[in-house]
């Protein structure tokens, strides 16, 4: 009996621009190192104080962004990621794992830099807006939560001042507001954000190129349990809270995320455990080329 070769091509079409711009910024990263390295930190940051925000005001303010519709599906984010912050902190202890090296790389996952385009190449363009609401929940919880766990004397107030969250806000104000921005000047927004998701991905090749398979054990466990966590909570979320159609297909792939670049970031920052932290990195998103597909074929009936 023939093999229908439709959803096999789709899932094929949607993962395989996401993960050869990765490869790509990989391979670049690599011939780079014998020429003196390559160094993205004026690339990112540039990305995350201009480009990514732009992208969600562009979002937020489109016809099609309606806050209201998309509440359940953010509520399910956050107990999509409380609950595997839970269960990781169970395994953890199994494990006789330090829990704020294990559980933030569990909990916070990669819904910037794979979430967004993932989510619009398998939705289409009108997607975006929801794949945008969970992006911010993702990083509001990890920038503020996140910084507590390894952190608990962190001060929070400051966290308007993370481009991304701020824009966030003017996004939702100017949504609830229901102010149109004069065209030329969302055109313009829109511009500056469509530089964000290549540059995202692109970014994640090179980190995974400089990044090292030390703490081999604690990467592979992590790379597992991130996304079998993540989608069964998910699977659990989608009933509780009544979501259908592509809300609940997106949830489901949220799930399937594999752990925030992010997360080595603050690691570094606080000192704990850098290096096991970016094995889980690393590790878990080499094994979303196995999980997001899982996904993908679970959602895309």
């Amino acid at each position: 009996m023939p093999v229908d070769a439709g959803p096999l091509l789709r899932i094929v079409s949607i993962v395989f621009p996401i993960f050869a711009v990765v490869a790509i910024g990989w391979g670049y990263a690599r011939y780079r190192r014998s020429r003196g390295g390559i160094d993205m930190a004026f690339a990112n940051e540039l990305n995350m104080d201009v480009f990514v925000p732009a992208l969600v005001i562009s979002a937020m303010v489109s016809k099609s962004f309606d806050l209201a519709s998309y509440q359940w599906l953010a509520l399910g984010a956050v107990l999509v990621m409380l609950g595997s912050g839970v269960l990781a902190w169970g395994l953890a202890i199994l494990l006789r794992e330090e829990a704020k090296t294990f559980v933030p790389p569990v909990m916070f996952v990669n819904a910037g830099n794979m979430g967004l385009p993932l989510m619009v190449l398998a939705f289409g363009e009108d997607a975006l807006p929801a794949a945008v609401v969970l992006f911010f929940v993702e990083n509001t919880l990890h920038y503020t939560f996140g910084t507590w766990l390894l952190d608990h004397r962190a001060r929070l107030w400051n966290l308007w001042r993370n481009p991304v969250i701020a824009a966030s806000l003017i996004g939702i104000g100017l949504s609830v507001a229901k102010v149109e921005l004069w065209h030329p000047l969302y055109l313009a927004i829109k511009l500056l954000g469509e530089i964000a998701v290549p540059l995202l991905l692109f970014s994640l090749g090179v980190r995974l190129a400089v990044s090292s398979l030390s703490d081999l054990r604690v990467g592979v466990i992590g790379a597992i349990a991130t996304p079998l966590i993540g989608m069964a909570l998910a699977a659990l979320a989608v009933p509780m809270l009544g979501l259908s159609g592509r809300d609940a297909d997106m949830l489901l792939i949220f799930g399937a995320l594999p752990p925030a670049v992010l997360n080595y970031v603050f690691a570094e920052r606080y000192g704990q455990e850098p290096a096991k932290v970016a094995s889980m990195v690393m590790i878990g998103n080499l094994g979303a080329l196995v999980f997001i597909p899982i996904a993908l074929v679970l959602t895309l009936k």
